[in-house]
């Protein structure tokens, strides 16, 4: 049984990705300092996350079946620290919740309970409301930033958006639920420093969280999962409004969030960066401030600063997705266009390669069949076939030689 369990749950958007690709790729150095991550993909706690709540996920949930038991059968099984980490984790209900801990050995009745603690990475709204739209939107979604902050506004929260929104993100709620049979103590708030603060000044609040600071780790992003700008986010919505219907799911994730989203959009860093608009932002600032004040009761160890929640003040400058300037979207146009033009000749280069591998394989068969030894092979395989004698000599000596196909 693991003597210590780091269950980090949450939430998006809080440099999430670039801790587990560090985590996942120091998994070696990590078990030699004695710390557990346990992963043979990257995706492993993500399909975990996905087996603990049967949530549906463009059909990745089948890969998932399993997942969880198996992650929490492996932390068990460890006799040192283990971290799990995924932020989707946050979503999880009460009894979702009771089932992970029990699993994990939360109230063993033998007395070798771990010590289980809670991490959970935190964000001001002003920058996770537009940061969620958008992550949206790089999964397949169609709804208008005006439509997105009307949902999650709305108190009554019965739209998938909303329920979705909040349940990643209500800060308080996700401490009631994970935290709620944890001493405040055991409860850890990692907040994602300002946009101005020193670089590597999160990384040093995770490291102190997961108590990493004596280990030596690559810490080179393989990883990572960028914002973009107001033209190439509503470059994308109209993407998906095109394509989403033509696309499957599959296909959706390397073309258009990887290659297009990620590793193309992203790199256009002048453009106008999504905010909140100036009519909502007092709204999300009353509410984080009310955050802000309920963490601090609760005595909770809070890494970095809790006033990192109330976020930035309102822009001079609005910049609306739902009215980019459509030069500026052609611009991004430009780029996406250009981009998919050399994949899509890199991949024909690629099948013309294949193309005369399969032709000279094809060559070197039909030169082998023209040897008299094939031919007398397969004259005496016919022969023996044709006999139940021979073909008893021929199961013998397949057997024999260690093969189960029909051929000789």
């Amino acid at each position: 049984m693991s003597k210590r369990v780091l269950l980090h749950v949450g939430t998006p958007k809080t440099g999430t990705s670039y801790l587990q690709d560090v985590l996942f790729r120091n998994r070696k150095t990590l078990a030699e300092a004695g710390i557990l991550y346990p992963a043979d993909r990257f995706d492993a706690h993500f399909l975990a996350a996905l087996d603990l709540m049967r949530l549906p996920w463009g059909g990745l949930e089948t890969e998932a079946v399993g997942a969880w038991d198996d992650l929490a059968r492996r932390v068990r099984d460890w006799s040192g620290t283990a971290v799990i980490s995924h932020e989707i984790f946050a979503t999880a209900s009460r009894s979702q919740i009771g089932r992970a801990l029990a699993s994990l050995g939360h109230g063993d009745p033998d007395g070798q309970e771990p010590e289980i603690h809670l991490v959970l990475s935190v964000r001001d709204l002003v920058r996770q409301i537009p940061a969620e739209w958008q992550e949206n939107v790089k999964h397949r979604s169609v709804v208008s930033y005006a439509s997105f902050l009307q949902q999650i506004q709305d108190p009554a929260r019965e739209s998938r958006i909303a329920a979705w929104f909040w349940g990643v993100q209500e800060i308080p709620d996700i401490l009631d639920r994970w935290g709620h049979d944890l001493p405040p103590e055991r409860i850890h708030l990692v907040t994602v420093p300002p946009p101005d603060a020193p670089a590597g000044l999160l990384w040093q609040r995770f490291s102190e969280a997961f108590g990493l600071g004596g280990v030596d780790l690559d810490l080179h992003a393989e990883r990572s999962n960028p914002s973009l700008g107001v033209p190439e986010t509503a470059l994308l919505r109209r993407i998906n409004r095109n394509v989403n219907k033509l696309l499957e799911p599959p296909d959706y994730r390397p073309l258009v969030r990887e290659l297009l989203a990620h590793q193309t959009l992203s790199q256009r860093t002048g453009s106008p960066r999504l905010a909140l608009p100036p009519d909502v932002h007092p709204w999300a600032s009353d509410l984080a401030s009310s955050w802000v004040s309920e963490i601090e009761k609760r005595g909770y160890d809070i890494v970095g600063d809790a006033t990192d929640l109330l976020g930035a003040a309102a822009p001079r400058r609005y910049a609306d997705p739902d009215a980019a300037r459509e030069k500026a979207v052609a611009a991004a146009g430009v780029d996406a266009i250009r981009v998919l033009l050399l994949e899509a000749a890199r991949l024909r280069h690629r099948e013309e390669e294949l193309a005369q591998q399969l032709h000279e394989t094809q060559l070197a068969l039909e030169r082998s069949y023209l040897r008299p030894t094939y031919r007398w092979r397969e004259k005496t395989v016919r022969r023996l076939q044709a006999s139940r004698a021979g073909r008893g000599l021929m199961r013998v000596y397949r057997r024999a030689r260690g093969r189960s196909s029909r051929s000789a």
